[in-house]
């Protein structure tokens, strides 16, 4: 096989969480661009359609899968009902959130939403989908990790515990599911322009602090993160297992 053949998607299916805005909707092109069949995943139904719309204007193969990552009934229903239509060779669990707020002061609701959302969901599904590919020897599940997995910041903590147990729980998996023949493995974006950090692109002082603090000087791009998705999902990244490969423009390599 040339080697650039190794990283073509065409006949894979994709599961993408959180996938109707931001980062997982630009990993979605991507993977789409590569030659999967995307299947675009949130809770909100015509956000979801929206986003399909907008993949399949471009030419990609699309669809929808609407449930909540959080309820582990809905998700094994919903790999399920995935599953009777083709397999799903890909998952990447990206579904995640940020709330903000003083460690001291932070209120248990909070922190069992953030926790929810960022770890049990990578949890449930990534089990569903487990269960499906093992008996086919095969598969590819990429967990959306964060700098926040290696580093901290005030104001944060939950979220970076959340991130730091993403890190694990991807390590854990390719342990005890490497040897079915899958493949996991994280990706960890460092500070990009999404919805999420709005905010803090707005505000001059952090991303002057931000940009300073980064070796490659800017933002990231959600198309940056493309690549890493595409090779991570696809024959080329076939002996990589439990690895975290961190798209930040440097930020954790450097005080």
């Amino acid at each position: 096989m040339n080697i650039l053949d190794s990283f073509c998607l065409a006949g894979r299916r994709a599961l993408i969480t959180g996938s109707s805005a931001g980062i997982g909707l630009g990993l979605a092109e991507a993977l789409g661009q590569a030659g999967a069949h995307v299947i675009v995943n949130g809770r909100t139904a015509g956000k979801v359609d929206q986003s399909v719309q907008a993949l399949q204007a471009q030419g990609l193969s699309a669809s929808a899968s609407v449930f909540d990552v959080t309820e582990a009934d809905s998700v094994r229903a919903a790999v399920d009902q995935l599953e009777a239509q083709g397999p799903i060779d890909i998952l990447v669990n990206n579904a995640g959130m940020q709330i903000r707020g003083p460690l001291q002061d932070y209120a248990d609701a909070d922190w069992q939403t953030l926790m929810k959302t960022n770890l049990d969901s990578v949890y449930f599904v990534g089990q569903a989908v487990a269960r499906k590919m093992i008996p086919r020897g095969r598969g590819k599940i990429i967990n959306i990790c964060s700098v926040q997995s290696e580093l901290g910041r005030p104001g944060i903590a939950p979220y970076t515990a959340t991130k730091g147990a993403v890190k694990m729980l991807t390590k854990g998996m390719a342990i005890d599911w490497g040897q079915f023949g899958l493949n996991v493995n994280g990706i960890g974006p460092g500070y990009f322009k999404t919805e999420l950090n709005q905010k803090l692109v707005d505000d001059p002082a952090f991303s002057a602090w931000l940009v300073g603090r980064t070796p490659s000087r800017r933002w990231g791009d959600v198309q940056d993160l493309g690549g890493a998705a595409v090779f991570l999902a696809s024959d080329a990244s076939r002996f990589v297992n439990g690895h975290i490969l961190y798209v930040d423009g440097g930020v954790t390599a450097t005080l």
